[in-house]
C-alpha cells in the first residue's frame, strides 16, 4: 500500500468514526464526553447561555422544532427560559404556556387586577386607556423613588383616575431607570424598551415610536383627530376633528402643573414618551387639544404630571 492510499484510507476511517460517534466535550480538564451525551459541557465557574430574544423575535422563528430552547427577555415578570413542545412555547420552570398576547383583547394587569382594552394600529399594539396604577397622593406632594408606585388624580379625586387614568411625573413614569430623576439624565441611556410603569411585556413608548404612529395616521395635523374619543363626554366642545378611527380613544385628561395645581380637564390630553431631552429637567411628550385635530410634539418639565399610554413590546 503506497503512502497516498494509506492516507486516503485513514481519512475515510476518520470520517466514518465521526459519523458513528459525533460526541462533543467542552471543558477545561480534557475529559471525554459521557457515553450518554452528544454534548457534554463541564465548568465550575461559568454557565451555558441560551439565545436571548424578545417575544416578538421568538414568534418570528420559522417552523421551530420541538425541543428548541430560548430565553424570552420580556415574557413573564422578568423573563423566562422557554422550550417549544411541538405546539406551543412553555416556561421550562413552571410549564405554563407562553401564549402570545392577541391585540384587540383585554389585558389584565396582575399588579392590581385592572383591565385595559387594546387596539392594533399598523404593527403597534396600544392600550386604549390611560394607565391607572399606583397609590394616589395629593398634587402638592412630589412623587419619589420609594419603591411605591405613586399617581396623581385630577383634583385629587380617585374618581378622575377611574375615568381618565392616573397622572405621573416623568421619572416616576420610567421608574428612575439607570439613575434618572426629574432633574438628572439617566446614565447610561437605555438602548431598548423602557418598561417603566407599564405591565410586563409592555413599555412606555419612545418619541420615535409615537412619531411612527403619527406618520401612520397621516401626520401631525390630522393624527390627533383620529386618536381622540368622539363626543363631549371626556372632551370639551367642539372636540374638533375627533373620529377615533385609530381606536386609540384619547381623552381630555388634563394634567398636573409643576406647582401641584391641576389644569385643562377635557381641554387637553398630554401623554409622556420615554425620551428625555436637553435640558435634563425636560422630557418629550405629545399633546392633543379639544379645538384641534392635530397632535403636537413638545418637551416640558419632568415634574409635571401627564398621562401614560403603554405599547406592546
Amino acid at each position: 500500500m503506497n503512502y497516498k492510499h494509506f492516507t486516503g484510507l485513514v481519512t475515510i476511517l476518520f470520517c466514518i468514526s465521526l459519523q458513528i460517534s459525533a460526541q462533543v466535550a467542552i471543558n477545561t480538564d480534557g475529559s471525554m464526553p459521557d457515553n450518554s451525551a452528544m454534548l457534554d459541557v463541564k465548568s465550575s465557574t461559568k454557565g451555558m447561555l441560551a439565545p436571548r430574544m424578545t417575544q416578538t423575535q421568538r414568534i418570528a422563528i420559522a417552523n421551530p422544532v420541538a425541543g428548541l430552547i430560548v430565553w424570552c427577555t420580556n415574557c413573564g415578570a422578568s423573563g423566562e427560559l422557554q422550550v417549544f413542545n411541538g405546539a406551543i412555547w412553555t416556561n421550562i420552570m413552571g410549564g405554563t404556556p407562553a401564549i402570545p398576547f392577541v391585540c384587540g383583547t383585554q389585558l389584565v394587569d396582575t399588579r392590581d387586577g385592572k383591565s385595559y382594552s387594546t387596539t392594533l394600529i399598523g404593527t403597534q399594539c396600544w392600550f386604549t386607556q390611560n394607565l391607572n396604577v399606583g397609590a394616589r397622593i395629593n398634587g402638592t406632594v412630589e412623587q419619589s423613588n420609594n419603591s411605591i408606585i405613586e399617581k396623581y388624580c385630577y383634583l385629587d379625586l380617585e374618581s378622575n383616575c377611574n375615568n381618565y387614568g392616573g397622572l405621573y411625573q416623568w421619572a416616576e413614569t420610567v421608574q428612575y431607570l439607570n439613575g434618572t430623576s426629574n432633574t438628572t439624565s439617566w446614565n447610561p441611556v437605555p438602548s431598548g424598551n423602557v418598561t417603566g410603569l407599564c405591565p410586563p411585556g409592555w413599555h412606555v413608548p419612545s418619541d420615535a415610536e409615537v412619531t411612527t404612529l403619527t406618520t401612520l395616521l397621516g401626520g401631525e395635523t390630522v393624527a390627533g383627530g383620529k386618536m381622540k374619543e368622539v363626543g363631549t363626554s371626556h372632551w370639551a366642545s367642539p372636540n374638533t376633528g375627533a373620529s377615533n378611527s385609530s381606536g386609540f380613544t384619547a381623552l381630555g385628561s388634563g394634567y398636573r402643573f409643576s406647582d401641584g395645581t391641576y389644569i385643562n380637564l377635557t381641554y387637553g390630553g398630554p401623554f409622556w414618551t420615554a425620551s428625555s431631552e436637553f435640558p435634563t429637567t425636560n422630557a418629550w411628550y405629545r399633546y392633543l387639544f379639544f379645538a384641534s385635530a392635530s397632535m403636537s410634539i413638545t418637551n416640558g418639565p419632568k415634574v409635571a404630571g401627564y398621562s401614560v399610554r403603554c405599547l406592546l413590546n
